[in-house]
């Protein structure tokens, strides 16, 4: 049995335009060449596709079936010749992207969603790891492009380039003795902080920590978890703190010594040593013109409706 896709060509095409004349003429092609093979594809296949019993033939429950599947295969041969325009444009086949938990999901998924657009044969991989472990996956090539919190000792291998700069929100649970406002510098050091677990060593992790005892711990969602229990308190990320579901359960107080929404810079990063190809070329630039001002802008919203509310 031999099956060609001139075949599948003719039967999608007169099954999605109604009759074989107008299959025809979207296949330029001759009725009867159309006609010609739908037929022999029925005896390849040894099943009859259309029922010619009215002036315009209908799919027979086989048809119906075997439809699915041929533009299955059509679709896929389309697949195919789009991959190989990519090499003909050197277009890379597949990249990894390191991303922090800091750079709003929302903005992810709008980001992405546009490089599929774009870029619609190229596999992508998404990785979400610590901060800290951010630049020895972009340094060593296991990621093309990292976002990660500033870190003032890159190595000098990695550009860089800051895309924004997300607020942090004093978050306790509701129980919890800094949950009356407003909160002094000096009761903040009084009890434990909640701080994301090692993300580095350098300037920004020295700023943020202020109680003389922290736990650390990997993900912001976690901690969240830990704040509602009452067991210390913590800066979390507006947009991390809107879309949870604890939103309601945990305290956000005021400061008496400032505004109360510390904001740490997120940056991208990429090796400098390692050419990039047009689809990280044009994934870098989104990022920093996209910058993250959006889901900040959405997160520091709802924060500020939960607050006014509780």
């Amino acid at each position: 049995m031999t099956v060609s896709l001139d075949q599948l060509d003719a039967f999608a095409a007169a099954a999605e335009h109604g009759s074989f004349s107008a299959a025809a003429r979207h296949l330029r092609k001759a009725q009867s060449a159309v006609s010609l093979l739908v037929s022999s594809l029925e005896d390849d296949l040894g099943v009859k596709l259309f029922s010619r019993a009215t002036r315009n033939p209908t799919l027979t429950e086989a048809g119906k079936r075997l439809l699915a599947e041929a533009r299955l295969i059509l679709d896929r041969r389309e697949h195919l010749i789009g991959v190989a325009r990519t090499f003909e444009a050197h277009v890379e086949t597949r990249l990894v992207v390191a991303i922090d938990e800091l750079y709003p999901e929302p903005a992810i998924g709008a980001l992405f969603a546009a490089f599929a657009d774009r870029f619609p044969h190229v596999e992508l991989e998404l990785l979400f790891p610590r901060t800290s472990d951010v630049p020895a996956l972009v340094a060593e090539g296991k990621a093309d492009l990292g976002v990660m919190w500033r870190q003032e000792d890159l190595p000098p291998t990695l550009g860089f380039h800051t895309i924004g700069w997300v607020p942090l929100i004093l978050v306790c649970g509701r129980n919890h003795p800094l949950a009356g406002a407003p909160v002094t510098w000096e009761e903040l050091k009084r009890h434990r902080q909640i701080m994301v677990a090692k993300r580095s060593e350098g300037m920004e992790t020295h700023r943020l920590r202020i109680a003389a005892e922290v736990w650390w711990v990997e993900s912001h969602w976690v901690i969240l978890q830990i704040l509602q229990r009452g067991i210390g308190w913590a800066l979390i990320p507006a947009h991390i703190l809107a879309n949870s579901p604890l939103v309601g359960e945990v305290a956000t107080p005021a400061l008496q010594f400032d505004a109360g929404a510390h904001p740490v810079a997120l940056e991208l990063i990429w090796n400098k040593q390692r050419p990039a190809g047009p689809a990280a070329e044009w994934l870098r630039a989104q990022f920093v013109a996209t910058g993250i001002r959006e889901g900040e802008g959405e997160g520091s919203q709802r924060v500020a409706e939960v607050v006014t509310v509780l």
